[in-house]
C-alpha cells in the first residue's frame, strides 16, 4: 500500500502554474493493486500538473516496458509500452470520480492521489492480445509452437470426381451475368 501513497500530489502549497513530477513504476506499483499479469515492469512515469484558480490539469505520459507471457507460448518477453492520459481535477461539494477525463474533489482537500488513474493507464496499454516477437518473425522455437504446427488441420485435397452436373448449371448462372 505505499507504493499508492508516493501518487499523492500535494497541490495546495504550490504556485499557479506548471510543476512537473517524474516517478519510476514497477511491480510493486501493480502488486499493490493485486495486479499479476506482469511478470515484471519498468516504466518512467512524468506527471505535469497545471495549477490554476478554479481547476488542476494533469497530463501523464508512461514509457517503459513490461515483461508479459505470450498468449500463444507462455513465453515471457518485453513489451514496450507508451501511453498518454489527461485528467482534469475540479472542485466540489463531494467526491466524484465517475467520469474518466474529470475528477471532483471536495474544496478542503490539499492533495490529489493518481495511481488509480496510472495503474489504468498502464494496464490499457497493453495489447488485447499478447504475441511474442518471435512467434511472428518465425525465429522462436518453442515446444508449444511445434505441438500447434503438429495439430494443425491438414490441407485438404481437390476433390477430383467430377462435379454434378445440375450444380456445374447452377453456377454458370452466376458467371453469365
Amino acid at each position: 500500500m505505499m507504493k499508492k501513497k508516493e501518487f499523492s500530489i500535494p497541490f495546495s502549497g504550490l504556485k499557479q502554474g506548471k510543476h512537473e513530477f517524474d516517478y519510476v513504476v514497477n511491480n510493486e506499483f501493480f502488486e499493490s493493486f493485486a495486479y499479476t499479469d506482469f511478470n515484471d515492469a519498468d516504466l518512467k512515469l512524468r506527471v505535469l500538473l497545471n495549477k490554476t484558480s478554479t481547476m488542476l490539469e494533469f497530463e501523464l505520459a508512461s514509457e517503459g516496458v513490461v515483461n508479459v507471457d505470450c498468449d500463444i507460448t507462455s513465453e515471457p518477453y518485453e513489451q514496450s509500452i507508451s501511453t498518454e492520459l489527461e485528467l482534469v481535477v475540479k472542485f466540489g461539494d463531494e467526491y466524484n470520480d465517475e467520469d474518466d477525463e474529470i475528477l471532483i474533489i471536495p474544496h478542503g482537500e490539499h492533495q490529489v492521489n493518481i495511481a488509480q488513474y496510472v495503474y489504468e493507464m498502464i494496464v490499457l496499454a497493453v495489447p488485447q492480445k499478447r504475441i511474442h516477437p518471435g512467434v511472428l518473425d518465425g525465429t522462436l522455437d518453442s515446444e508449444a509452437l511445434k505441438k500447434l504446427e503438429e495439430l494443425q488441420p491438414k490441407e485438404r485435397k481437390e476433390n477430383t470426381k467430377e462435379t454434378d452436373p445440375r450444380w456445374d448449371a447452377l453456377k454458370k448462372l452466376i458467371t453469365d451475368k
